[in-house]
């Protein structure tokens, strides 16, 4: 295209999102064979054995039941104030660092990775993430005028790669002298993979002798999109605490979203939660926030807000609502098993899984093996380095002959 109306910097290749246009041709052929015969792996949303949008009774009976002007209305530019309470006792459940904290609504934690890449770096800035990471923290900094460096996520044992990390998060702190760094877990997308409580010292360690010089301010963005459906009742949510009392110059951001624990995708609601050992610092972070939100899309979504903090309030609607999420989790972790099992029996590689929506099998030229499984009707998704297949989205049984069917074709290519 020889002729532009945008800007230099608005223009960008010609193409359609990969993994929607991935999920409409999975779609086009259950309407073509049937939904028995197709198995669809592509979208990370939580799907019933027949293929249908789990959408949480509790959530969306407490939904309807709102008044239409709670609905209609606007909301406050950071969030209602009662919301921004009941979503950090959501995030925290029990675990809430010694720190001074602040929230300020987003929609779903996309705006809150947005609020930490515009706000937290400057033009020309890299953002550290490992190498096995959701695609849009590229699409955002790129539309920032900023880059992203990559980390090896695992060592050779199969646990965090604490030096890769050490490597890559000096490098850039060096040159920059700022740095955020976006660390997706528990239930890392694509991978699965949940940092330990140990794993998370050593992070912080790394963190803290850096942060012995003034000059340098570190920003730890924790992406906890899949936190609700990780571990055993609130285990991994045991990290957060460890945030107390950090040095001044290290600031932490959770990025809380209401997209997978509530089922509300489309309603586009979740928080930025900024973690500070200074209450400047924190304050500085909920008004840069919101100017943002202001900036942006001006204010949250108002329904979304009042559906949280009603359910959190009272305790039959809280207890309805988790049991909900329990019953969930546990059909998760069946189809997760099934899948690392069915590995195991087909001689399939995987990467370490412990929690969430997604396994990811590591090959080298993965667009060519997801085009060759479309054609055995197995849709899934295709990364730099390997295949993401979305537990949350097949039956227990489909999960379980999935890796069979993905090792043959693998093993074709070869």
């Amino acid at each position: 295209m020889s002729f532009k109306m945008v800007a230099d910097h608005a223009v960008w290749p010609l193409e359609n999102d990969a993994i929607f246009g991935l999920a409409a041709k999975a779609k086009e052929a259950i309407e073509k064979y049937g939904k028995d015969n197709v198995i669809d792996s592509t979208l990370g949303a939580l799907v019933d054995d027949d293929g249908n949008l789990i959408c949480l009774e509790t959530v969306y009976s407490e939904l309807k039941s709102l008044p239409n002007a709670d609905i209609a209305a606007y909301a406050q530019v950071a969030g209602q104030p009662d919301f921004l309470e009941s979503v950090q006792d959501a995030c925290f459940k029990g675990y809430k660092p010694d720190a001074y904290i602040k929230a300020v609504a987003t929609p779903g934690g996309t705006g809150s990775v947005r609020h930490a890449i515009w706000n937290y770096t400057n033009p020309g800035d890299s953002i550290l993430v490992c190498d096995w990471f959701w695609g849009p923290y590229v699409t955002i900094s790129e539309e920032f005028g900023r880059t992203v460096t990559n980390y090896e996520l695992f060592n050779d044992k199969g646990e965090f790669n604490i030096i890769s990390f050490k490597e890559k998060f000096e490098e850039l702190l060096k040159k920059q002298k700022r740095l955020v760094t976006i660390i997706n877990t528990p239930a890392n997308n694509p991978t699965g993979y949940s940092l330990s409580d140990e794993e998370w010292d050593e992070v912080l360690n790394i963190a803290k002798e850096n942060a012995k010089d003034p000059e340098n301010k570190i920003i730890i963005v924790v992406d906890s999109a899949y936190i609700d459906y990780a571990g055993i009742g609130n285990e991994r949510r045991k990290f957060f605490t460890k945030f107390s009392h950090l040095p001044e110059n290290i600031f932490v951001m959770v990025a809380y979203s209401m997209s997978k624990g509530y089922t509300m995708y489309g309603m586009r609601s979740g928080a930025a939660i900024g973690i500070s050992s200074s209450e400047d610092v924190a304050n500085e972070f909920y008004y840069s926030a919101m100017h943002a939100n202001r900036a942006n899309w001006s204010n949250g979504t108002r329904a979304a807000m009042s559906v949280m903090t009603n359910i959190a309030k009272d305790p039959a609607k809280t207890k309805a609502y988790e049991d909900e999420v329990n019953s969930t989790k546990t059909m998760l972790r069946k189809r997760a098993d099934a899948f690392v099992e069915g590995a195991k029996e087909a001689g399939l590689e995987i990467l370490p899984y412990r929690d969430g929506f997604f396994v990811s099998i590591p090959c080298s030229n993965a667009k060519k093996a997801s085009e060759e499984l479309i054609k055995e009707n197995l849709f899934v998704v295709a990364l730099k380095k390997g295949l993401r297949f979305a537990v949350c989205a097949v039956s227990e049984e489909k999960c379980r002959v999935s890796p069979a069917k993905i090792k043959r074709v693998l093993d074709n290519l070869k």
